[in-house]
């Protein structure tokens, strides 16, 4: 990431100055780089740049050594008072944040340990800003192997990142997320942040608190991710997270990690499509393991509360009856999960917001999903060629809307097993099943499903018995 779009490159230094025995210049009062050098001192430009590029050595150096100082008197100002960065002290660290995201200028600032000074700024900083662009420093800086490797393996500056959750700056947690999510996509050193994150017993609240309260999407978002990526992970982890009592996590929080993750999923569900799909992803996950579903169901109301929010994004957000069905190609990475929450939560006993007569736009939408999948697929069937291909869905090698057809089949064949006939007649009242929805459902149900689609074509002989005839037409051994 970088810290300002509009950075200046940092020229080469020409003066003749050598850095002293502790590694900084002579000079560090000089606050702005000389004109590039003349063709005739090309010897000293190669000596003062870092490695191919035309950083200076001695401007980093000297912008570390004002760092150093800056900090020095903000500790020796008053602890509770908020310092701001002067105008020129941002704009340098800017140029060393957007510096840092060049190998050769990390390896440079992590050989120096830069990361000790920028956790020594961090620990001493009375200045949000300043916190923020240290941090994204860090975060530019591990995205290299070794330096990420490094920078993991600071013990102490571990435990100041994962407390940084807990800040009151949004900026400050944004960057200090980005840089964890950095650390945990490498395996050299994920296993080093698992156990750090296990340890803490704060991370757990920080997040809740986050997705409770917060309203900056890009924080939401950000914060999704992180959270995604550690149960991703680690199972286990997530399994301690969710079985959790607040008093377990932090005696002075009355937050859970279920709850939160459906208030952050309402608060991007208008503003981030990206956001909504990692939160319903997350929610999914939580899904896979007995505690994870124990949490949705057991929190009071919490389970009925996932179920409306998760109806609302599928009936009213996604694959509307005048989309065409090609949408399910953009919309199954939202569709895919929420779906497999419902039906999950569906399958749970003595739950009454899921029964089928409550749920029949819900019912709509599954026999939707399945029609548009049936013309997509018949289109690729009528030979049209690579020319169309954008009017079909490929699904042979697209995993997503594998699980998009099969949780949507399992699904519907369990709402229709306890379908009645009054359900069934509001389900054509509200034109939610036509003659093409009906045998397109009928398709993906059989053969596994075969006692579903007869109780459906025995419905329809008393509601509407021009549609089971077409059922029993098309499907002759319906009828056996």
């Amino acid at each position: 990431m970088e810290a300002s779009s509009d950075a200046e490159e940092v020229k080469v230094v020409t003066e003749s100055s050598s850095p002293d025995s502790d590694g900084y210049p002579h000079s560090p009062g000089m606050d702005r780089n000389p004109p590039p050098p003349s063709q005739g001192s090309e010897p000293e430009v190669e000596s003062d740049s870092i490695g191919e590029t035309l950083y200076s050595k001695h401007w980093l150096f000297s912008t570390l050594t004002s760092l150093i100082q800056t900090v020095t008197e903000q500790e020796a100002g008053d602890p509770d008072a908020e310092v701001d960065l002067s105008e020129e002290e941002e704009e340098k660290l800017c140029k060393i944040w957007d510096m840092a995201m060049d190998k050769d200028v990390a390896g440079l600032l992590q050989e120096f340990k830069a990361s000790d000074i920028l956790l020594g700024a961090i620990a001493k900083s009375r200045s949000p800003r300043l916190t923020e662009i240290c941090v994204g420093i860090l975060g530019n800086m591990a995205c290299f192997p070794e330096t990420c490797l490094s920078i993991s393996q600071n013990e102490d500056l571990g435990v100041v990142l994962l407390l940084l959750l807990g800040d009151s700056d949004p900026p400050t947690i944004l960057e200090t997320s980005r840089l964890l999510l950095t650390c945990l996509a490498q395996s050299s050193v994920a296993p080093i942040w698992l156990e750090r994150v296990q340890q803490q017993a704060s991370v757990c609240p920080s997040l809740c608190f986050i997705m409770c309260s917060s309203t900056n999407v890009d924080l939401l978002v950000k914060v999704g991710e992180l959270v995604h990526k550690l149960f991703d992970l680690d199972e286990e982890l997530m399994k301690s997270w969710v079985s959790a009592r607040p008093s377990e996590a932090d005696t002075g929080s009355q937050l859970h990690i279920a709850p939160s993750l459906l208030e952050a999923a309402k608060q991007v569900r208008l503003e981030s499509t990206e956001g909504l799909e990692v939160y319903l992803h997350v929610l999914q996950l939580l899904t896979t393991v007995d505690e994870g579903v124990q949490a949705l169901v057991e929190l009071a109301g919490t389970g009925e509360e996932v179920w409306a929010a998760l109806c609302e994004v599928v009936c009213e957000d996604l694959c509307q009856p005048d989309d065409p069905p090609v949408v399910l190609q953009e919309q199954k990475g939202r569709l895919a999960p929420a779906l497999a929450v419902l039906s999950t939560l569906s399958a749970c006993p003595d739950q009454e917001y899921s029964q089928t007569h409550r749920n029949l736009p819900l019912l709509g939408t599954l026999l939707r999903v399945l029609q548009f999948l049936s013309e997509c697929q018949q289109r690729a069937r009528e030979g049209q060629g690579e020319e169309s291909s954008g009017n079909g869905l490929k699904e042979e090698n697209d995993e997503q809307m594998l699980a998009l057809r099969e949780t949507t089949v399992e699904f519907l064949a369990s709402m229709l097993t306890d379908l009645t006939k009054d359900a069934m007649s509001e389900l054509l009242k509200k034109g939610h099943l036509s003659e093409q929805t009906c045998l397109a459902a009928a398709r993906s149900l059989l053969p596994d499903h075969r006692s579903e689609v007869q109780h459906m074509a025995a419905l329809l002989s008393e509601a509407q018995s021009s549609l089971a005839d077409a059922l029993r037409r098309n499907f002759p051994d319906l009828s056996s």
